[in-house]
């Protein structure tokens, strides 16, 4: 069977990996790239060079953009919109849930079938069991398309909203830096100390991985919305918090991370909730 034609537009470190998985699994594709250059190994491959973007749309019945930004994305498809007619687009650069809805909205406008995408994966790790891939837009489209998501990583399709995909992966996102960044100041705190960043990383991923198991019940707490039962209340959480910002200046390294949580701690204390679960800082971060 032969398989469909994919045009690959923006080859960066995350877009040449896309388009080597592509090449891997037998599909016909045709890159771009605003530099030139970028293109060459998989030319040798076999992929075929576009010189501009109109080329390669037209070469290709799905159009895949992996770029910069929303304004990178508009820039590069506004001027070939009717070119696109007809065609699936599939957006996998990151943006935010109304970049991605105009994108779907100015795409249906010009008769084009147009999915978001959001990659979860590192490069490395794009057509590995452990790649994940968010989908939202066209059900139709994903429905026919998803062998070839399939190639990159699992598919998971997230609804008809096309900003659907960019808030989980946006949502997720957030987690993994925050967590990162108190990983980091946890480091700086021992590391002051003598003691080496990998040790502190074994201590931290035992403890951490331990206390992801407890999002369910933290979840269930959120979503009933009543934070009066067992747990660590916010007036213990603040002077934990505390502690941790004066042992952090004891050793010269800025409590920055610790203070972002302690403002939100704080400021629902002050609202009356100091006796409250601490898992309401939830209710802070939506009002905000």
């Amino acid at each position: 069977m032969t398989k469909g034609s994919v045009a690959l537009l923006g080859l960066g470190t995350m877009g040449r990996v896309l388009a080597e998985r592509l090449l891997d699994a037998g599909h016909p594709v045709t890159v771009w790239n605003r530099t030139p250059g970028r293109d060459t190994a998989l030319v040798e491959r076999g992929a075929r060079r576009a010189e501009t973007v109109r080329e390669a749309v037209t070469a290709a019945t799905t159009v895949v953009t992996c770029l910069f930004d929303h304004a990178s994305v508009r820039e590069t498809l506004e001027p070939v919109g009717a070119d696109l007619a007809g065609r699936t687009l599939v957006d996998l650069t990151t943006t935010t849930p109304n970049e991605a809805r105009w994108l779907g909205g100015w795409a249906e406008e010009g008769g084009i079938e147009h999915l978001d995408g959001a990659i979860m994966a590192t490069p490395s790790m794009i057509g590995a069991p452990e790649a994940s891939l968010l989908y939202s837009g066209s059900a139709e489209a994903f429905g026919r398309h998803r062998t070839l998501f399939e190639v990159w990583g699992s598919a998971t399709y997230d609804g008809a909203d096309h900003g659907a995909a960019s808030l989980f992966d946006l949502a997720l996102l957030s987690g993994m830096y925050t967590m990162f960044t108190g990983f980091a100041h946890g480091a700086a705190m021992v590391t002051s100390a003598g003691v080496t960043a990998e040790e502190f990383a074994h201590r931290s991923a035992r403890l951490l991985s331990a206390m992801t198991g407890v999002f369910p019940m933290t979840a269930k707490v959120i979503d009933e919305g009543d934070y009066t039962g067992p747990g660590q209340s916010l007036e213990w959480t603040a002077t934990a918090l505390d502690t941790i910002a004066r042992a952090s200046a004891e050793q010269g390294v800025s409590p920055g991370p610790i203070e972002m949580t302690r403002a939100l701690v704080l400021a629902q204390i002050e609202a009356g909730y100091g006796n409250e679960n601490s898992d309401r800082i939830y209710e802070e971060l939506r009002a905000g």
